[in-house]
């Protein structure tokens, strides 16, 4: 698209071309990006970057999209950076979406394919929304808010700053990443290319959403370990890990789960499960929000396992678990003013300020404690990593205007 093209585009139609773009991550590819969808994507953005006119636009050889947009103002204040990730959670089908406008959407159920249905019955938060325009899927895929209404916000926002040159701002660092959801892509972040120690994600939810608060997260892979013999001749011979690891995953409080948790309550979640009678193996994730937490959660969970491990004959357990993520308000508090100037900037917007702490982790999770202090703002949308995914419109539009005020707020830092 020519220069006068993408200024005029309007963020919708941002949001629904990238959402077009099929970048499903998988995670366990052993490569990064994980999925060629994301060099497609990857490329398309560069390409818009640079008729943009901002300067230093790189594809790296990660898949990262790097640019920056020089200062317009006297002085050095701080360089700030914009990020969002271009893949999509894998799990939920993701290609060949077919994005739908509900425009002024007046509160009722929207039907779509395969039975899928979204109303404030689904999601609750929706009441903010009605007589606005939402997008959705057809229902036969996840749509992409998460996280190319971050991206689309990004694109609207540089669009914005070259509508109206009198807009003020210093460096603004920009960044594209990829395998965000699971497969590690930000372990390869060009620290060294990226000029901005102090960034925001795009990769919240409604509008207002503000965080600097994530989970710690451990991951753990399960394996148990029976004896197999011939059902018909088993008694006192066979011990099956299939019935051993149905039994420990039944040992996780009621709760202690994902979908009895909220607020500030950590949880035990298996993610998938694989086996037969000779072994079992089962993932988990753990999450809370002190390191000192989930590792209790962790060490009480496996003592647990192997306590009904030992009282079957020949069996045993094998446990392998990393700290995938920490919680990033313990370096993003030595600077308070990254915290300070989002909330000033949604507050200015006339957004009511929404700030809870994620039950999740974002790329900033990573990246506050490689260097860059990295909270995360709304994406104007919600229901991520379902078929009923959606986005807000005018939410979005919000959000660009939240990242240009920020800009200007940062401008006047020294």
């Amino acid at each position: 698209m020519d220069v006068k093209a993408l200024l005029e585009e309007r963020i919708e139609d941002k949001f629904i071309r990238y959402c077009l773009v099929d970048t499903t991550s998988v995670v366990g590819a052993g490569k990064t990006p994980s999925s060629e969808g994301q060099w497609k994507l990857a490329g398309i953005l560069a390409d818009e970057l640079n008729a943009l006119g901002v300067e230093g636009v790189t594809v790296t050889d990660k898949c990262f999209v790097i640019g920056r947009i020089p200062s317009n103002v006297e002085g050095s204040p701080p360089a700030i950076g914009f990020m969002a990730h271009m893949d999509t959670v894998e799990g939920v089908p993701g290609s060949d979406i077919r994005p739908i406008i509900h425009r002024k959407w007046d509160g009722s159920p929207i039907k779509l394919l395969d039975g899928v249905e979204l109303g404030l019955h689904t999601s609750p938060e929706l009441r903010y929304a009605i007589g606005m325009d939402l997008v959705t899927s057809d229902g036969r895929t996840l749509l992409g808010t998460d996280d190319k209404a971050g991206i689309a916000q990004i694109m609207h926002a540089v669009c914005l700053l070259l509508k109206d040159k009198g807009k003020k701002h210093g460096d603004v660092w920009i960044a594209f990443t990829p395998d965000e959801e699971g497969a590690g892509g930000i372990e390869h972040f060009p620290v060294d290319i990226f000029g901005a120690k102090r960034a925001y994600t795009i990769d919240g939810g409604i509008i207002g959403d503000f965080q600097d608060e994530t989970f710690t997260a451990v991951n753990g892979h399960m394996k148990v370990f029976g004896l197999s013999n011939h059902p018909g001749t088993a008694r006192g011979r066979m011990t099956n890990a299939v019935h051993l690891m149905a039994e420990i995953i039944s040992l996780i409080p009621a709760g202690e789960r994902p979908e009895t948790t909220s607020d500030r309550e950590g949880f035990i979640h298996p993610t998938d499960i694989t086996g037969d009678v000779e072994m079992a193996s089962c993932r988990f994730i753990i999450r809370d929000f002190e390191m000192d937490k989930v590792l209790r959660r962790e060490k009480s969970f496996v003592e647990a396992a192997r306590s009904v491990v030992s009282m079957h004959k020949g069996a045993r357990l094998e446990w392998h678990s990393e700290v995938s993520y920490k919680n990033m308000k313990e370096v993003l508090d030595k600077e308070p003013r990254i915290s300070e100037l989002a909330r000033k900037a949604i507050i200015e917007e006339g957004l009511k300020l929404d700030e809870r702490p994620i039950r999740g982790g974002t790329d900033g999770s990573r990246l506050s404690y490689m260097g860059i202090l990295t909270p995360n703002l709304f994406t104007g949308g919600s229901d991520s990593h379902s078929r009923n995914e959606w986005a807000c419109v005018q939410w979005m539009e919000s959000g660009s205007n939240v990242l240009v005020r920020l800009m200007g707020l940062w401008a006047e830092e020294k």
